[in-house]
Protein backbone atom coordinates (compact mmCIF):
# COMPACT_ATOMS: atom_id res chain seq x y z
CA UNK A 1 0.00 0.00 0.00
CA UNK A 2 1.50 3.31 -1.23
CA UNK A 3 2.20 5.88 1.96
CA UNK A 4 0.26 8.78 1.83
CA UNK A 5 1.95 12.63 1.07
CA UNK A 6 2.48 14.54 3.83
CA UNK A 7 -0.37 17.02 4.17
CA UNK A 8 1.67 20.28 4.41
CA UNK A 9 3.61 19.38 1.37
CA UNK A 10 -0.14 18.60 -0.13
CA UNK A 11 -0.97 22.16 0.30
CA UNK A 12 2.55 24.07 -0.52
CA UNK A 13 2.80 25.49 2.97
CA UNK A 14 5.03 25.17 5.64
CA UNK A 15 4.79 23.06 9.24
CA UNK A 16 4.44 26.70 10.87
CA UNK A 17 1.43 28.22 8.15
CA UNK A 18 -0.84 30.42 10.01
CA UNK A 19 -5.14 28.81 9.42
CA UNK A 20 -5.17 31.72 6.67
CA UNK A 21 -2.55 30.53 4.72
CA UNK A 22 -3.86 27.36 4.50
CA UNK A 23 -6.90 28.04 3.74
CA UNK A 24 -5.15 30.25 0.93
CA UNK A 25 -4.01 27.50 0.21
CA UNK A 26 -6.31 24.85 -0.11
CA UNK A 27 -8.70 27.65 -2.27
CA UNK A 28 -5.95 27.50 -5.02
CA UNK A 29 -5.86 24.30 -5.19
CA UNK A 30 -9.49 23.52 -5.16
CA UNK A 31 -10.25 25.88 -8.11
CA UNK A 32 -7.00 24.20 -9.96
CA UNK A 33 -8.01 20.67 -9.52
CA UNK A 34 -11.90 20.83 -9.39
CA UNK A 35 -13.44 17.89 -11.58
CA UNK A 36 -15.71 20.86 -13.77
CA UNK A 37 -12.77 22.57 -15.00
CA UNK A 38 -10.76 19.48 -15.75
CA UNK A 39 -12.45 17.39 -18.18
CA UNK A 40 -10.94 14.72 -20.64
CA UNK A 41 -8.11 12.71 -20.44
CA UNK A 42 -6.70 14.52 -17.43
CA UNK A 43 -10.30 14.38 -15.23
CA UNK A 44 -9.40 11.51 -13.18
CA UNK A 45 -5.86 12.47 -11.97
CA UNK A 46 -7.28 16.38 -11.40
CA UNK A 47 -10.31 14.33 -8.60
CA UNK A 48 -7.65 12.67 -6.99
CA UNK A 49 -5.55 15.89 -6.64
CA UNK A 50 -9.24 17.74 -5.35
CA UNK A 51 -9.75 14.93 -2.78
CA UNK A 52 -6.08 14.83 -2.03
CA UNK A 53 -6.30 18.74 -1.07
CA UNK A 54 -9.31 18.54 0.26
CA UNK A 55 -8.44 15.74 2.76
CA UNK A 56 -5.41 17.74 3.68
CA UNK A 57 -7.36 20.58 4.18
CA UNK A 58 -9.85 19.09 6.90
CA UNK A 59 -7.04 17.70 8.88
CA UNK A 60 -5.09 20.92 9.02
CA UNK A 61 -7.91 23.20 9.46
CA UNK A 62 -9.35 21.07 13.04
CA UNK A 63 -6.94 22.41 15.41
CA UNK A 64 -6.70 19.09 17.61
CA UNK A 65 -6.73 17.14 14.24
CA UNK A 66 -3.88 19.13 13.45
CA UNK A 67 -2.20 18.91 16.79
CA UNK A 68 -2.53 15.01 16.68
CA UNK A 69 -0.75 14.98 12.90
CA UNK A 70 2.42 17.31 13.99
CA UNK A 71 3.29 14.74 16.73
CA UNK A 72 1.88 11.36 15.16
CA UNK A 73 1.96 12.55 11.37
CA UNK A 74 -1.15 10.41 9.60
CA UNK A 75 -0.93 7.55 12.77
CA UNK A 76 -2.51 10.31 14.71
CA UNK A 77 -5.38 11.17 12.25
CA UNK A 78 -6.52 7.86 10.41
CA UNK A 79 -7.86 5.55 12.48
CA UNK A 80 -6.90 2.16 10.04
CA UNK A 81 -3.21 3.34 11.23
CA UNK A 82 -4.51 3.52 14.63
CA UNK A 83 -5.32 6.12 17.65
CA UNK A 84 -6.40 9.37 16.94
CA UNK A 85 -9.91 11.14 15.15
CA UNK A 86 -10.17 10.32 11.85
CA UNK A 87 -12.44 10.95 8.88
CA UNK A 88 -13.97 14.16 8.01
CA UNK A 89 -16.32 14.05 10.97
CA UNK A 90 -19.38 16.84 11.77
CA UNK A 91 -16.19 18.52 13.89
CA UNK A 92 -14.16 18.68 10.86
CA UNK A 93 -16.41 19.34 8.04
CA UNK A 94 -17.29 22.67 9.36
CA UNK A 95 -13.55 24.17 8.51
CA UNK A 96 -14.12 22.58 5.04
CA UNK A 97 -17.34 23.78 4.30
CA UNK A 98 -16.67 27.39 5.20
CA UNK A 99 -13.26 27.40 2.59
CA UNK A 100 -15.22 25.22 0.09
CA UNK A 101 -18.26 27.79 -0.21
CA UNK A 102 -15.47 30.56 -0.29
CA UNK A 103 -14.73 29.13 -3.65
CA UNK A 104 -18.33 27.84 -4.65
CA UNK A 105 -19.02 31.19 -6.43
CA UNK A 106 -15.77 31.39 -8.12
CA UNK A 107 -16.32 28.28 -9.63
CA UNK A 108 -19.38 28.18 -10.75
CA UNK A 109 -20.08 31.48 -11.47
CA UNK A 110 -22.17 32.28 -8.66
CA UNK A 111 -25.14 35.62 -9.15
CA UNK A 112 -24.33 38.21 -6.30
CA UNK A 113 -27.59 40.13 -7.02
CA UNK A 114 -29.64 36.50 -5.76
CA UNK A 115 -31.21 35.33 -2.77
CA UNK A 116 -33.86 33.41 -1.59
CA UNK A 117 -37.02 34.66 -0.56
CA UNK A 118 -39.59 33.78 1.88
CA UNK A 119 -41.51 31.62 -0.18
CA UNK A 120 -38.06 29.72 -0.66
CA UNK A 121 -37.51 31.34 -3.82
CA UNK A 122 -34.43 32.30 -6.24
CA UNK A 123 -35.21 36.60 -5.78
CA UNK A 124 -32.92 38.28 -8.42
CA UNK A 125 -32.17 41.58 -8.89
CA UNK A 126 -32.93 43.51 -11.49
CA UNK A 127 -30.47 44.65 -14.25
CA UNK A 128 -29.32 48.70 -14.52
CA UNK A 129 -30.05 50.36 -16.90
CA UNK A 130 -28.33 53.41 -19.01
CA UNK A 131 -29.27 56.52 -20.36
CA UNK A 132 -27.34 58.81 -22.27
CA UNK A 133 -27.55 62.42 -21.83
CA UNK A 134 -26.88 65.45 -24.00
CA UNK A 135 -26.11 69.03 -22.59
CA UNK A 136 -24.59 72.26 -23.84
CA UNK A 137 -21.43 73.57 -21.96
CA UNK A 138 -23.37 76.59 -21.00
CA UNK A 139 -26.07 73.72 -18.88
CA UNK A 140 -23.13 71.55 -17.66
CA UNK A 141 -21.52 74.70 -16.09
CA UNK A 142 -24.48 76.04 -14.27
CA UNK A 143 -26.37 72.70 -13.90
CA UNK A 144 -30.11 72.38 -14.62
CA UNK A 145 -33.08 70.66 -14.23
CA UNK A 146 -34.61 68.66 -16.52
CA UNK A 147 -37.21 65.46 -17.66
CA UNK A 148 -36.30 62.73 -19.29
CA UNK A 149 -38.62 59.60 -20.63
CA UNK A 150 -37.45 56.03 -19.98
CA UNK A 151 -38.76 52.66 -19.90
CA UNK A 152 -40.70 51.08 -17.52
CA UNK A 153 -42.94 48.25 -16.05
CA UNK A 154 -46.32 48.03 -14.39
CA UNK A 155 -48.54 45.67 -13.63
CA UNK A 156 -50.85 43.79 -16.19
CA UNK A 157 -54.32 45.29 -15.57
CA UNK A 158 -55.90 42.41 -17.71
CA UNK A 159 -54.53 39.61 -16.08
CA UNK A 160 -54.13 41.60 -12.66
CA UNK A 161 -49.96 40.39 -12.36
CA UNK A 162 -50.36 37.05 -12.35
CA UNK A 163 -49.37 36.09 -15.91
CA UNK A 164 -52.30 33.86 -16.68
CA UNK A 165 -54.98 34.00 -18.56
CA UNK A 166 -58.32 35.57 -16.83
CA UNK A 167 -59.84 32.27 -15.65
CA UNK A 168 -57.00 30.34 -15.38
CA UNK A 169 -54.19 30.67 -12.63
CA UNK A 170 -50.41 29.25 -12.97
CA UNK A 171 -49.24 26.28 -11.45
CA UNK A 172 -46.24 25.29 -8.91
CA UNK A 173 -43.45 23.80 -11.61
CA UNK A 174 -43.45 20.12 -11.27
CA UNK A 175 -39.43 19.91 -11.98
CA UNK A 176 -38.66 22.35 -9.11
CA UNK A 177 -41.96 21.79 -6.72
CA UNK A 178 -41.97 25.85 -6.65
CA UNK A 179 -38.79 26.55 -4.93
CA UNK A 180 -37.31 27.87 -7.97
CA UNK A 181 -34.14 26.24 -8.19
CA UNK A 182 -33.06 22.45 -8.85
CA UNK A 183 -30.21 20.32 -7.71
CA UNK A 184 -27.67 18.61 -10.30
CA UNK A 185 -25.43 16.26 -9.13
CA UNK A 186 -21.92 16.54 -10.38
CA UNK A 187 -19.51 14.53 -9.07
CA UNK A 188 -19.63 13.59 -5.74
CA UNK A 189 -21.77 16.60 -4.51
CA UNK A 190 -24.81 18.52 -5.48
CA UNK A 191 -24.67 21.89 -7.13
CA UNK A 192 -27.81 24.11 -6.92
CA UNK A 193 -28.92 26.08 -10.15
CA UNK A 194 -32.17 28.04 -11.40
CA UNK A 195 -34.61 25.88 -12.40
CA UNK A 196 -34.93 25.78 -16.11
CA UNK A 197 -37.91 25.41 -16.77
CA UNK A 198 -39.87 28.04 -14.60
CA UNK A 199 -36.70 30.21 -14.67
CA UNK A 200 -36.84 30.80 -10.62
CA UNK A 201 -40.19 31.84 -10.31
CA UNK A 202 -41.45 28.22 -8.82
CA UNK A 203 -44.72 28.88 -11.23
CA UNK A 204 -45.60 27.56 -14.27
CA UNK A 205 -48.40 29.14 -16.95
CA UNK A 206 -50.20 26.76 -18.89
CA UNK A 207 -52.21 29.67 -20.62
CA UNK A 208 -50.42 32.87 -20.57
CA UNK A 209 -52.04 36.49 -20.73
CA UNK A 210 -52.06 37.82 -23.86
CA UNK A 211 -51.60 41.10 -22.83
CA UNK A 212 -48.69 41.02 -21.47
CA UNK A 213 -47.13 37.33 -22.37
CA UNK A 214 -47.18 35.71 -19.44
CA UNK A 215 -44.86 37.92 -17.85
CA UNK A 216 -47.70 40.16 -15.66
CA UNK A 217 -46.48 43.05 -16.46
CA UNK A 218 -46.54 45.06 -19.79
CA UNK A 219 -43.97 48.09 -20.92
CA UNK A 220 -44.69 51.72 -20.71
CA UNK A 221 -42.67 55.08 -20.29
CA UNK A 222 -42.21 56.85 -17.19
CA UNK A 223 -41.21 60.63 -16.51
CA UNK A 224 -37.94 61.27 -14.59
CA UNK A 225 -37.08 64.70 -12.84
CA UNK A 226 -33.16 65.01 -12.89
CA UNK A 227 -31.02 67.41 -11.49
CA UNK A 228 -27.89 67.67 -13.30
CA UNK A 229 -25.45 69.35 -10.72
CA UNK A 230 -23.37 72.66 -11.73
CA UNK A 231 -20.09 71.64 -13.09
CA UNK A 232 -20.74 68.28 -14.65
CA UNK A 233 -18.25 67.19 -17.13
CA UNK A 234 -18.46 64.95 -20.30
CA UNK A 235 -18.59 60.93 -19.16
CA UNK A 236 -19.91 61.70 -15.72
CA UNK A 237 -22.86 59.49 -14.46
CA UNK A 238 -25.57 60.49 -12.36
CA UNK A 239 -27.29 57.53 -10.63
CA UNK A 240 -31.00 57.30 -10.55
CA UNK A 241 -31.59 54.37 -7.56
CA UNK A 242 -34.26 52.19 -8.50
CA UNK A 243 -35.13 52.95 -12.06
CA UNK A 244 -33.42 50.26 -13.35
CA UNK A 245 -35.17 46.87 -14.39
CA UNK A 246 -37.17 45.41 -12.08
CA UNK A 247 -36.20 42.56 -10.23
CA UNK A 248 -37.57 38.77 -9.85
CA UNK A 249 -39.72 37.28 -7.88
CA UNK A 250 -39.94 40.37 -5.71
CA UNK A 251 -35.97 41.28 -5.99
CA UNK A 252 -34.99 45.01 -5.78
CA UNK A 253 -34.94 47.24 -8.79
CA UNK A 254 -31.68 48.42 -10.44
CA UNK A 255 -30.60 51.61 -11.07
CA UNK A 256 -30.40 54.14 -13.58
CA UNK A 257 -27.40 55.83 -14.97
CA UNK A 258 -27.56 58.80 -17.17
CA UNK A 259 -24.49 59.23 -18.57
CA UNK A 260 -23.20 63.24 -19.79
CA UNK A 261 -22.50 64.38 -23.22
CA UNK A 262 -21.62 67.61 -24.00
CA UNK A 263 -22.25 69.19 -26.81
CA UNK A 264 -19.40 70.85 -29.27
CA UNK A 265 -19.22 74.43 -28.23
CA UNK A 266 -18.78 76.90 -31.10
CA UNK A 267 -16.53 78.93 -29.24
CA UNK A 268 -14.98 77.17 -26.38
CA UNK A 269 -13.78 74.26 -25.65
CA UNK A 270 -13.26 72.42 -21.91
CA UNK A 271 -10.12 71.27 -20.62
CA UNK A 272 -11.28 70.25 -17.22
CA UNK A 273 -12.16 73.02 -15.11
CA UNK A 274 -10.44 75.08 -17.91
CA UNK A 275 -11.75 76.77 -21.11
CA UNK A 276 -9.92 77.24 -24.39
CA UNK A 277 -11.01 80.11 -27.08
CA UNK A 278 -9.20 81.23 -30.16
CA UNK A 279 -9.32 85.49 -30.99
CA UNK A 280 -8.79 86.31 -34.22
CA UNK A 281 -7.63 89.77 -34.52
CA UNK A 282 -6.43 92.00 -37.46
CA UNK A 283 -2.65 92.22 -38.54
CA UNK A 284 -3.03 95.77 -38.00
CA UNK A 285 -4.37 95.26 -34.05
CA UNK A 286 -1.94 93.01 -33.43
CA UNK A 287 0.89 95.64 -34.52
CA UNK A 288 -0.79 98.43 -32.62
CA UNK A 289 -2.05 96.47 -29.54
CA UNK A 290 -4.84 97.70 -27.88
CA UNK A 291 -7.70 96.63 -26.24
CA UNK A 292 -10.08 93.70 -27.34
CA UNK A 293 -13.60 92.13 -26.00
CA UNK A 294 -13.42 88.32 -25.29
CA UNK A 295 -16.18 86.02 -24.69
CA UNK A 296 -16.61 84.29 -21.66
CA UNK A 297 -19.41 82.05 -20.34
CA UNK A 298 -20.78 84.73 -17.77
CA UNK A 299 -20.33 87.69 -20.08
CA UNK A 300 -17.74 89.61 -22.04
CA UNK A 301 -14.04 90.48 -20.49
CA UNK A 302 -11.64 92.65 -21.88
CA UNK A 303 -7.90 92.32 -22.11
CA UNK A 304 -5.24 94.84 -23.53
CA UNK A 305 -2.49 93.51 -26.51
CA UNK A 306 0.61 94.93 -26.50
CA UNK A 307 2.53 95.91 -29.59
CA UNK A 308 3.79 93.82 -31.87
CA UNK A 309 1.35 90.95 -30.55
CA UNK A 310 2.34 87.88 -32.23
CA UNK A 311 0.60 84.76 -33.96
CA UNK A 312 0.10 82.32 -30.97
CA UNK A 313 0.49 84.24 -28.34
CA UNK A 314 -1.78 82.99 -24.93
CA UNK A 315 -3.38 85.51 -22.73
CA UNK A 316 -5.25 83.97 -19.49
CA UNK A 317 -7.89 84.86 -17.89
CA UNK A 318 -8.17 83.99 -14.46
CA UNK A 319 -11.25 81.97 -12.59
CA UNK A 320 -13.29 82.85 -15.79
CA UNK A 321 -13.49 78.48 -16.61
CA UNK A 322 -15.75 76.14 -15.17
CA UNK A 323 -16.43 75.73 -11.33
CA UNK A 324 -15.92 71.74 -11.57
CA UNK A 325 -18.24 69.28 -9.69
CA UNK A 326 -15.63 68.24 -7.01
CA UNK A 327 -13.79 71.88 -7.34
CA UNK A 328 -13.46 74.59 -4.60
CA UNK A 329 -12.70 77.42 -7.29
CA UNK A 330 -13.14 78.13 -10.98
CA UNK A 331 -10.54 77.14 -13.80
CA UNK A 332 -9.18 79.86 -15.99
CA UNK A 333 -10.76 80.82 -19.68
CA UNK A 334 -7.21 80.68 -22.24
CA UNK A 335 -7.63 83.23 -24.79
CA UNK A 336 -5.07 81.95 -27.66
CA UNK A 337 -4.44 84.82 -30.45
CA UNK A 338 -4.76 84.30 -34.05
CA UNK A 339 -3.50 86.92 -36.15
CA UNK A 340 -5.48 87.33 -39.31
CA UNK A 341 -3.76 87.97 -42.52
CA UNK A 342 -6.61 90.35 -44.39
CA UNK A 343 -7.80 88.98 -47.92
CA UNK A 344 -9.47 89.81 -51.35
CA UNK A 345 -7.63 92.84 -51.65
CA UNK A 346 -8.19 95.90 -53.83
CA UNK A 347 -5.40 97.45 -55.95
CA UNK A 348 -5.12 100.31 -53.59
CA UNK A 349 -5.27 98.02 -50.43
CA UNK A 350 -2.16 96.10 -52.15
CA UNK A 351 -0.37 99.07 -52.62
CA UNK A 352 -0.52 100.39 -49.41
CA UNK A 353 0.73 97.27 -48.37
CA UNK A 354 3.99 97.13 -50.65
CA UNK A 355 4.63 100.31 -49.22
CA UNK A 356 4.45 99.40 -46.03
CA UNK A 357 6.50 96.19 -46.13
CA UNK A 358 9.53 98.44 -48.01
CA UNK A 359 9.22 100.91 -45.37
CA UNK A 360 9.31 97.59 -42.86
CA UNK A 361 12.53 96.33 -44.98
CA UNK A 362 14.50 99.46 -44.87
CA UNK A 363 13.75 99.68 -41.17
CA UNK A 364 16.25 96.50 -41.12
CA UNK A 365 15.50 93.90 -38.32
CA UNK A 366 14.29 95.91 -35.50
CA UNK A 367 10.90 95.55 -37.46
CA UNK A 368 11.01 91.54 -37.80
CA UNK A 369 13.76 89.96 -34.97
CA UNK A 370 12.20 86.35 -35.79
CA UNK A 371 12.53 86.11 -39.24
CA UNK A 372 16.05 88.05 -39.03
CA UNK A 373 16.83 84.99 -36.67
CA UNK A 374 14.98 82.27 -38.95
CA UNK A 375 17.17 83.43 -41.49
CA UNK A 376 20.20 83.34 -39.71
CA UNK A 377 19.45 79.81 -38.72
CA UNK A 378 18.86 78.64 -42.29
CA UNK A 379 21.92 79.91 -43.24
CA UNK A 380 23.87 78.11 -40.79
CA UNK A 381 22.19 74.71 -41.72
CA UNK A 382 23.71 75.06 -45.67
CA UNK A 383 27.21 76.34 -44.37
Amino acid sequence: MASKRDYYEILGVAKNASDEDIKKAYRKLAMKHHPDRNQGDGAKKAEESFKEAKEAYEMLSDAQKRAAYDQYGHAGVDPNMGGGRGGPGAEGFGGFAEAFGDIFGDIFGGQGGQRRGAGGQQVYRGSDLSYAMEITLEEAARGKETQIRIPSWEGCETCGGTGAKPGTSAKTCGSCGGSGTVHMRQGFFSIQQTCPHCHGSGKIIPDPCTACSGQGKVKKTKTLEVKIPAGINEGMRIRSAGNGEPGVNGGPSGDLYIEIRIKQHDIFERDGDDLHCTMPVSMITAALGGGIEVPTLGGKAEIELPEGTQHGKTFRLRGKGIKGVRSSYPGDLYCHIAVETPVKLTEHQKKLLKELDKSLKDGGERHSPNAKSWTDRVKDLFK
